[in-house]
């Protein structure tokens, strides 16, 4: 069993955040469960107090001020303690034996950096869910949201976490432009067998976002498109061009390494 460290990026989610934080105590490879609590002016903060003192693995992080989602991760991600790295938003919950599926996959597949999760979308609109290319549109979703992942921290740190252009703050994508960007380095592998994260509706979430236009039933803005395919690729850009110098430095390293005489 490899151990994992959970990031539950939360702003104002004291409503859904106890489901979160009991969906993630029944995984035994929750070795460490941070919320990092995004300036949120509710009751969150003493949501993750009462169950930080049910359970050490809990503890919490506040932000000094309200930042997004790909902030708060980035900044959980970097007080993680465990060479797994996974992300459940505050208001999804990991279904039982989520993290040793993803545990026991990167186990038998060193040279994976990451797996994702099938996502269950539960109690969206009927119009949406009963649509013929609902579940091809579920897929690609699962490949994309941040709480069907779970990632190696050296892999992680390499594609420079999450990006947070303010674009991404006022449209979301940016788990779009991480995904694309681990996907075209690495791949984007997902455990199809089972659904293992639960993703509940809620009014104004991204995700009816992405459905709406995928299927049709919306025009997302020209202008909001263009700008995110553009951040998006100058992020992958980026990454790749980091991946590359750390490979080129590595090689060179190993080249460089004296012998270690035998006996």
């Amino acid at each position: 069993m490899t151990p994992v460290s959970i990031i539950i990026p939360c702003y104002n989610g004291a409503a859904t955040l106890a489901r979160s934080l009991e969906s993630c105590l029944i995984q035994a490879e929750a070795a460490q469960i941070i919320v990092v609590d995004d300036a949120s002016t509710d009751a969150s903060a003493d949501v993750v107090a009462h169950y930080g003192r049910r359970d050490p693995r809990v503890g919490l992080l506040r932000m000094p001020y309200n930042g997004g989602a790909a902030r708060a991760r980035n900044w959980g991600a970097m007080h993680a303690s465990h060479e797994l790295l996974a992300f459940l938003d505050a208001d999804d919950e990991y279904l039982p034996g989520a993290l040793a599926a993803a545990s026991a996959f990167l186990t038998q597949n060193p040279n994976e950096v990451s797996v994702r999760l099938d996502v269950d979308y539960t109690d969206f609109p009927a119009e949406l869910t009963g649509h013929a290319d609902f579940d091809q549109h579920a897929a690609t979703l699962s490949n994309t949201v941040p709480s069907s992942l779970i990632i190696r921290r050296a892999a992680y740190a390499a594609l420079g976490g999450f990006p947070m252009d303010d674009l991404f703050r006022r449209i979301g994508g940016e788990d779009g432009a991480f995904s694309w960007a681990l996907r075209a380095i690495f791949g984007n592998r997902r455990l199809k067998d089972a659904k293992r994260v639960r993703m509940h509706y809620h009014a104004g979430i991204h995700a009816e976002r992405y459905f709406r236009i995928a299927l049709g039933m919306q025009k997302p803005d020209p202008v909001d498109l263009a700008d995110a395919f553009r951040v998006s690729k100058q992020f992958v850009e980026t990454a790749r061009a980091g991946i590359a110098q750390l490979r080129t430095a590595s090689a060179t390293a190993e080249v460089a390494a004296p012998a270690v005489p035998a006996g």
